[in-house]
């Protein structure tokens, strides 16, 4: 990762300017619908595994899954992509979700074929399955696992990943790069022979009313929230903004810019020209057309680098961890 040390570097913001727009009432149909589908399958669960993505580990988790379907249940929290998170300081990470009462978590990353973290879960679930009060399960020697967790963590490719280490099958659960694949809580899924595991897919659902919105821009940036939904100029500068905040200007070069930038307006803009990306306008005044740069071009350029690595392993939640 390329890092500059810009001439301005004190004329960055120190704070965002979060829009008006209300980007914490996120909740469409199908969340609900798999919710009260959730709850409806609890007694038949034996363990509550939560997927989150790791480059935020702290914000932007539901409640819900640990203190209601985890509260009565062993609950594992996997931190997933950790191909694209900083772990340097892994110990501190995990040292601050003990403090919110978090005790189960593994650091995964199932775009590679070394599963080998991933592995560690089986025997993790029926440890503390076999240790839990099962009641009316308790003679029954299947196992059943809920994988829950926000929109686009990886929990369909979790299963498929445990299908295929244990089971040697092709994949079962629906995966996809864009938050909503999976919209219904699924039938039950083997991925596990001895012991006998079964597993519930989930649909992401997020909290219906996200009270951060700094959180709920970290889950945008993420992409488990549809980009059109908050707009990709907004995410563009969130990332702006945070990338400088701790000195990362390995975007410059990506974005065609020769040096760091605080005004996502002068970046987008910079970018647009630099790739000869224009969009045609036209003027309700004069009924002509215009040739503008094309700044929403620009500004998912910007997040797709982000997303994909480009500007280096990230903890976004950095501010919220004792380092």
């Amino acid at each position: 990762m390329v890092r500059v040390t810009p001439h301005f570097f004190n004329a960055y913001r120190t704070t965002f300017d979060y829009p008006r727009k209300n980007l914490l009432q996120w909740f469409p149909g199908h969340m609900g619908k798999g919710l009260k589908q959730m709850n409806k399958n609890l007694k038949s669960v034996d363990c509550i595994v939560e997927v989150h993505d790791a480059r935020i580990p702290l914000s932007g988790r539901n409640k819900h899954f640990k203190d209601i379907l985890g509260g009565i249940k062993p609950h594992i929290l996997i931190l997933n992509k950790i191909d694209l998170a900083d772990l340097t300081h892994e110990k501190e990470i995990l040292s601050a979700l003990q403090k919110e009462g978090t005790n189960n978590v593994l650091f995964t990353n199932c775009k590679s074929n070394n599963f080998s973290r991933l592995k560690k879960l089986v025997p993790m679930a029926t440890d503390l399955i076999l240790n839990s009060e099962r009641y009316h399960r308790s003679d029954n020697k299947e196992y059943s696992i809920m994988i829950t967790g926000v929109p686009n963590v990886g929990k369909s490719s979790i299963i498929n990943a445990l299908r295929h280490t244990y089971l040697r099958r092709n994949k079962a659960a629906p995966v996809g790069a864009l938050a909503g694949v999976t919209r219904s809580v699924t039938s039950k899924i083997k991925v596990s022979e001895v012991p006998l595991i079964y597993v519930l897919d989930t649909p992401g659902i997020l909290e219906p009313t996200v009270s951060d919105m700094d959180a709920a821009l970290k889950l945008a940036l993420c992409s488990s929230m549809q980009d059109h939904l908050v707009g990709c100029e907004i995410i563009a500068d969130y990332l702006l903004f945070w990338l400088n905040k701790h000195n990362n200007f390995s975007y410059v070069g990506y974005m065609g810019v020769k040096e760091p930038v605080d005004s996502i307006t002068e970046l987008l803009v910079s970018c647009a020209v630099n790739y000869n990306k224009t969009i045609k306008l036209k003027s309700v005044e004069s009924g002509g057309y215009t040739i503008r740069p094309n700044t929403e071009f620009a500004a998912y350029h910007f997040i797709k680098g982000f997303r994909t690595g480009l500007f280096g392993k990230v903890i976004l939640d950095k501010d919220l961890i004792n380092f």
